[in-house]
């Protein structure tokens, strides 16, 4: 503001100067009119009132107008900073949201695979379970085979010699005692059991 003043007031003279010539060569030109055909007088209050103007403008109008401008500056400033401020803070945040996203993924896939080795330790669980209650099962299966065959093998044996005893008994053509009945049985179980054992 004070630099407008003082350019007003250097050119305040050299305008004074100047409008004494340029008045002269209106009035030699006389057939165009020109804005600065006049008189002396009209010329210097111009200026004078040009001069209160700028002053007036300068102390009342230029003054608040500048102030507030800067203020709007300033503000457009702290907007900018702030922004700027807002944008890295954001940045930082979607960088943190990034990493965290990573780590859930892996944490994600860990989980997963520690499902699969779990169910694969299952898996194997239920089938050795399995295949022990198979076994089980087969061996007990094979246990109530042998005792039937045993038995069957034993009322064969027991059957066997009854008929040998009641056909011996036919042949020979008496009866024997319960005593010998019982002996001959014996021994035909026995003499079975040797040729079933050869």
């Amino acid at each position: 503001m004070k630099r407008v003043l003082k350019s007003a007031l250097i050119a305040l003279p050299l305008l004074a100067l100047a409008i004494p010539a340029l008045a002269a060569a209106a009035e030699e030109s006389a057939e165009k009119p020109s804005l600065f055909a006049g008189d002396l007088g009209n010329s210097v209050w111009t200026l004078v009132i040009f001069a209160i103007v700028l002053i007036v403008l300068g102390k009342f109008a230029w003054g608040p107008i500048l102030s507030q401008l800067q203020g709007r500056e300033n503000r457009i400033r702290q907007w900018l900073e702030s922004a700027k401020h807002d944008n890295d803070a954001a940045a930082a945040k979607l960088k943190e949201y990034e990493q965290k996203l990573a780590a859930s993924r892996a944490e994600a896939t860990a989980i997963v695979e520690e499902g699969r080795r779990d169910a694969e330790v299952v898996k194997r669980r239920i089938e050795a379970a399995a295949k022990e209650e198979a076994d089980k099962t087969i061996e007990r299966a094979k246990r109530e085979i042998q005792i039937a065959t045993d038995t069957a093998t034993k009322e064969l044996y027991t059957l066997s010699a009854k008929l040998a005893t009641q056909l011996a008994a036919q042949v020979i053509g008496r009866e024997l005692s319960p005593q010998d009945h019982q002996r001959l049985i014996s021994q035909a179980i026995d003499g079975i059991e040797g040729a079933g054992r050869n």
